[in-house]
Parts: C-alpha cells; structure tokens; sequence
C-alpha cells in the first residue's frame, strides 16, 4: 500500500501525482482508470478524444472530502496515460470517417465509389480492433482484482469492457445515463458506431440482462421499436416523461426507487456526459437541451448504492474539450464521484 502518512489531502492537488493528485501506483491502487483517447465515429463535434489528458489536468482541482463516501480514495485511484498509438489510429479513422460522413450525407450511393468502400471497410476492422483491445486490457486488470473505470472517449469505447464484464459475472445490468439510446443498428454505416453501442451489447452479450436508461431524450422511430419489442430487456425513462411526473408532484426519491429496481443484482454504469444539462457539458460530442443537473444523477447513483446491489465498473464518455477547461472540470468531479462509487461498492 501507498505510503499516506506525509500525504496533506487538504492541501492542493500535486501534479507529480496521479489522477486528483493522489500518491498511488498502479500496483497500489485498487481501482485503475483505463483512458480510451478515441472518437472515430463521432457524428457532430470532436475532441472526445483528448479529454482524459485534460480531465486529468482538472482534477487536480477536485477536493478529496466526499461527505457521501469518506475517506474512499485511501484504497486507492489510478490512471494510466493514454495510449498514443491508440490516439493516433483514432486521429487517422477520424479523418477518414470525416470525408466518408460527407460523402454519404450527400445522398451518394456506396457502392459507387471504391474509395469511400474501402474506407468504411478500414473503420468498421478498426472499431473491431479498438474492442478487442479494451477488452484485452479490461479483463487484464480485473484478473488483478483491480477495479476498472473506463474514461473515453466517445460511447463506443466500453464494449469491449462489458465483454469482459460478462466474463466475470454471469449476469448483469446496465444503468444508463444519457441523452441518446444508442440503439442504432451500424449507424451511418459503422458498424460500432457511437450511436451503437447498446444496441451492440444487447446483441452481442448474453449476460446482459437489463439495460436501463435514464435521461433519453433524442432518439428515432427504429430505436422506439427496439424498445418496445425488447420484452422488457430494455426499460427506458426518458427525460419528457421524467420532467412530467416531477411537474405533477411526484419526488426524484420515488422515481430515483423506481428505476433502481428495475436492475439486477451487479450493476455497471454507463454514463455518457450529454445526461447532464448541456449547461454542464457544451462541448460534448453531441449536447441536446433538457437533461440532469449532476446532483439528480449523484443523488439516483447514491440509492444505487445504498440499495444493496454491487456496482461492477463504469465508464465516462464524451466529455468534450473546452477553452476555459469548465467540460473537464465537470467531468473530473463526475469521474471522482464514479471512483468513490464503484470502490465503496467493495468495501
């Protein structure tokens, strides 16, 4: 264990240290955050990417006291550097996937250009590559008994985690936060899409029970039918229908009850940033009015907690880079808050 004692958690974040100015190595650590610099299919604005270097910046702005989880971060937060080769094959595809969006918004047929098929060939073998590696490194760390927190990134990034997942708990769910189902089928083409990601899991892994979202409030017609053909698999709340139950007097406690529920046993979290408010997180990928102030989603993790069922990983994503760094302030407190969850959760 990290030697604490010379440690002043009151004092200012060391940037000599790990993420949030904590002493911690690796080998200390009991949860390891994995970063995943990658954007390929992102359909509006970039920069998810970058976001893990700049959260990390960020956090050291985060003070430690957490009155809902004391003491927490003494078992341990760390996270690795971002994989630059991971980061420059997202920075090629990105381009490439840039010409090839354009190209077919246009109204263009496919299957007329050789160019643009073999581009969206090299995407959809790169997205496969980008899975099997968060899976390699996922399922690495929790045969180390490590806790992992992914940190994207866009939303196709934890795939390969929930693979991993699976692999260690025969059944679980997932919570969902986010301004989109992601239920599309190759969105665009891409066949690991952003805009997939859960309509992938729910496809591809068995373990996979429940998946429940919160916050939904920008979906098409093919999603609404995956929903509602979803015999339950799927239990969406979406924000319309959240808003008007708190406008005709019902408290966030019973619906925050209410969604808890719904879930299994062994919970992961995933939460993608455009949940919030926009005013919290301009810069994401894809920001849509409406939303959460990050004390509901705190408060609705918290009764997660607090319910009994074991939280099993989570991951962040898409948290956008800005100017005056208020995106990734923002996201460094929802991934400490994330941090103090899924520790205390196995403690």
């Amino acid at each position: 264990m990290a030697d604490l004692s010379t440690f002043d958690p009151n004092s200012v974040g060391n940037p000599n240290n790990n993420i949030f100015g904590l002493p911690f190595t690796e080998e200390d650590a009991k949860l390891v955050i994995l970063p995943i610099p990658w954007e390929v299919t992102v359909s509006y604005n970039g920069g998810t990417s970058r976001a893990p270097d700049h959260i990390f910046k960020a956090s050291l702005q985060v003070d430690l006291f957490d009155p809902d989880y004391k003491d927490v971060w003494k078992h341990g937060f760390y996270m690795r550097t971002p994989d630059k080769k991971i980061l420059m094959k997202s920075d090629y595809l990105r381009k490439e996937a840039e010409l090839y969006i354009n190209y077919i918004s246009l109204g263009e047929a496919l299957s007329k250009n050789k160019f643009m098929t073999k581009t969206l060939k090299e995407i959809n073998q790169g997205s496969i590559f980008l899975n099997d590696w968060v899976y390699e490194q996922t399922t690495e760390l929790l045969k180390k008994d490590k806790l992992v927190g992914l940190l994207g990134g866009d939303h196709s990034t934890p795939l390969g985690y929930f693979r991993a997942i699976a692999d260690k708990y025969p059944e679980f769910g997932i919570l969902q936060i986010d301004a989109h189902c992601d239920l599309r089928n190759a969105y665009e083409g891409f066949n690991y899409s952003h805009a997939s990601i859960m309509y992938n899991a729910l496809q591809e892994i068995p373990a996979l029970s429940r998946l429940v979202q919160v916050g939904i409030r920008d979906y098409c017609e093919e999603e609404m039918d995956y929903i509602s053909n979803s015999n339950f698999r799927v239990v969406t709340y979406f924000d319309k229908e959240i808003k008007t139950r708190l406008y005709e007097g019902q408290t966030w406690m019973h619906i925050a009850d209410e969604i808890v529920s719904k879930l299994p046993q062994h919970v992961f979290i995933s939460f993608d940033i455009d949940g919030l408010d926009p005013k919290l997180c301009p810069q994401t990928g894809t920001p849509v009015p409406g939303g959460f102030e990050m004390e509901q989603v705190f408060y609705l993790l918290k009764k997660l907690q607090e319910s009994g069922r074991k939280i099993v990983g989570f991951d962040l994503n898409e948290v956008g880079v800005s100017n005056n760094e208020w995106d990734e302030n923002v996201g460094a407190r929802v991934l400490y808050k994330l941090c103090n969850l899924l520790t205390a959760s196995h403690i």
